[in-house]
């Protein structure tokens, strides 16, 4: 009898919600069985369930967490499950829940240095709770709050997201949204929380394999996130979603908002595909965010930069540093790194931190593209440009799935628990990673790191180490080649070519000395046959590394090139100018008036053995011929006659691969073509 009064009460409960909510009844079955198991485990974050379902709260869990509230540095992730508690429970904590919430302030206040207000997730968190308590008890709101929280839910329908991707900050920006669309009383504010929470899930889906697995490069995001396939609060949003991945056996903080959700998701679960191939843009440009957040408050405006990760840029730090001054907020934990500027007139601080832009600028996270390769249990996906050289703070810029197992690398200090590095510095310094589909070429080169960071930073970024997270008990079979090292779990491989086949701490590691270039290529069974034809595929591959200068900008260029499976995939780093060993004649070259380069051709370009000109069409009696390399040296000088029907060789065997100048000087015109050797 009891369990025919479950199943009646299930299925009249899936009814009303595939008739009222508009969604699959699959989906609602989930949500229904997500709640009961938590609450049968008591696992989890079940206090929002409980209210949910007319169950009383535990009086003392609930006491100690309204005693600790007012102090904490995240207040905001409990206070969206208060709200979540009072709309809920029919006005029977709000004696116990008002009197706390009312004494906190919900946004930035003067000498407030416990709370965030500036990131994106805090935001939505904090906004959305203060308009929700102003509509159901009256509480009186600045009047910034409305237009504020509107520009935030256009901003992101328009743009994306700045945390994009983030398995940890993207499930706590959905609780804001999913509280808004619920209880908001407001029609125009409804409907963009609505379409603002599917876009959020939709982007969670799409670097979602098979396997309910989510390991996604990301604006923010921290490294437990990579460590485990299951168990986190991302993946109950997958599962109840999707229905992949393990069944979840307690409530996360997000799947319990989702679970208790009425928010329309048909659309985006059926925007999930197993197979997937794109790329797509996120964010905004630094001076496109400058006119958008015109309209807000100077507060206002400064804080919607700062979520960005605007803080320190040249362009918005003059304002920073006055309002930090203002409010009393270097105290702050958030600035801690930056606490010793303080002193710094705010009006100085642009100069200063243009001196220290391998730390100001890439903090920010304006417009990317972001790639995203996925095929059924495997993924690839990278960031393009992510301000490469320099400092990285919890920016991830290229992650790869095989089955349950994250891949990808890192710089800086290796510790020997993976765990230990600083969650804040991912990166001492960003790579530039070049995709195409399941390939990705992952190159490294540091910039200079100002002496004037020493003095309040230490040596927290000296450590110029790259270093593999390589989980070696994650794979069924794994096979080194050289620098390759490949492995297989179940179905699924992936090959990486280290920089070097060294060990630190027990990772695979390489010490930076001016660049270093790794590879990484995904594939599954239904792509390759068999491991076997992968490891043959990968054994066949041409990996080529050389240095050149720029003769034109005196540019020293790292330049790396894998050529795989009929697919060559390439990237010149250009970087700072270097001394060059013979200034005379680099001088002389570089001052040549006259230059013209359609003048004379040259193959095979690139050479390995030999070289050919073609002089046709310089008509002179005699010319000099003369090559230099990428210091300035002159490697080969010759004399010849000028004999129309005749192609001239120059013998390069013994040259050094790297970049050469080849010079045609015939009556006062020197001509010029660039030589690439291998």
């Amino acid at each position: 009898m009891k369990n025919i009064k479950k199943t009646l009460i299930l299925f009249l409960g899936c009814l009303n919600a595939v008739l009222v909510w508009g969604n699959n009844e699959a989906y609602v079955e989930r949500q229904m069985a997500y709640v009961d198991v938590a609450l049968e485990n008591n696992s989890g974050n079940v206090r929002t369930l409980q209210a949910y379902r007319g169950m009383p709260l535990d009086a003392e869990n609930l006491e100690e967490l309204l005693a600790v509230l007012p102090t904490k540095y995240d207040p905001d992730f409990q206070i969206v499950e208060l709200v979540r508690v009072l709309f809920y429970s029919d006005g029977l904590y709000d004696e116990d829940i008002l009197p706390v919430l009312d004494g906190m302030p919900f946004w930035l206040n003067p000498g407030d240095t416990t709370r965030n207000y500036w990131t994106e997730n805090h935001m939505i968190m904090w906004m959305s709770s203060e308009w929700l308590l102003h509509e159901r008890y009256g509480w009186e709101v600045d009047d910034a709050l409305y237009p504020r929280l509107t520009h935030y839910l256009q901003l992101k329908l328009n743009y994306g997201f700045y945390e994009f991707f983030s398995s940890v900050y993207a499930p706590y920006t959905l609780s804001g949204l999913l509280n808004l669309y619920e209880f908001v009383e407001d029609p125009a504010l409804k409907d963009l929380a609505k379409e603002v929470a599917q876009k959020l899930l939709k982007d969670l889906l799409k670097p979602a394999t098979d396997l309910g697995v989510y390991f996604p490069a990301a604006g923010r995001n921290y490294p437990e996130k990579y460590r485990s396939a299951y168990g986190q609060n991302h993946n109950s949003l997958i599962y109840l979603l999707t229905g992949l991945g393990e069944v979840p056996t307690g409530a996360s903080h997000a799947g319990a908002f989702l679970a208790t959700s009425t928010l329309p998701v048909d659309n985006v679960i059926d925007s999930w595909k197993p197979q997937l191939n794109t790329t797509i843009q996120v964010g905004h440009s630094l001076e496109v965010g400058l006119n958008i957040h015109g309209n807000l408050n100077p507060i206002d405006q400064i804080l919607f930069n700062w979520t960005n990760g605007g803080y320190a840029h040249p362009d918005i730090v003059e304002e920073s540093f006055t309002l930090l001054a203002d409010y009393g907020l270097w105290d702050h934990k958030d600035w801690g790194p930056l606490q010793a500027l303080s002193f710094v007139a705010p009006e100085d601080a642009p100069e200063i931190a243009e001196i220290l832009n391998v730390l100001s600028y890439s903090s920010t996270l304006t417009g990317h593209d972001v790639h995203i390769f996925k095929n059924n249990s495997v993924a690839l996906m990278s960031v393009s440009e992510l301000w490469k050289g320099k400092i990285g703070f919890q920016q991830w810029p290229f992650a790869a799935t095989v089955g349950t197992t994250a891949v990808y690398t890192e710089s800086g200090e290796v510790k020997l628990d993976w765990g230990d590095r600083d969650r804040n510095i991912e990166n001492t310094h960003l790579p530039q990673v070049e995709q195409d589909g399941n390939l990705a070429l992952i190159m490294y080169r540091p910039e200079p790191i100002p002496s004037a960071i020493d003095a309040f930073a230490g040596d927290m970024f000296a450590d110029k180490n790259v270093a593999l997270f390589w989980q070696e008990d994650a794979y069924d079979e794994i096979v080194e080649d050289g620098p390759w090292l490949m492995g297989r779990q179940d179905e699924n491989y992936v090959g990486v070519r280290r920089s070097c086949t060294e060990m630190v701490n027990t990772w695979w590691a390489c010490d930076t000395d001016e660049g270093q270039t790794w590879v990484i290529m995904v594939g599954d069974s239904s792509m390759y046959e068999s491991f076997d034809n992968f490891q043959s595929i990968i054994a066949a591959s041409e990996f080529n590394e050389y240095w050149y200068n720029d003769p034109e900008t005196s540019e020293e260029v790292y330049h790396t090139q894998i050529i795989i499976d009929n697919r060559s995939l390439q990237y010149a780093w250009g970087g700072d100018s270097v001394l060059v060993a013979d200034i005379d004649t680099m001088t002389s070259i570089l001052e040549l008036t006259n230059f013209d380069e359609s003048a004379f051709s040259i193959y095979p370009n690139p050479s390995n053995d030999y070289v050919r000109l073609d002089l046709h069409s310089i008509a002179n009696e005699s010319v000099n011929i003369r090559v230099v390399n990428t210091l300035g040296k002159e490697v080969y000088f010759e004399q010849i006659d000028f004999t129309p029907t005749a192609l001239h060789t120059i013998p390069t065997a013994r040259w050094q691969a790297g970049l050469y100048t080849v010079i045609v000087e015939s009556e006062g015109r020197h001509y010029h073509q660039k030589l690439l050797k291998f």
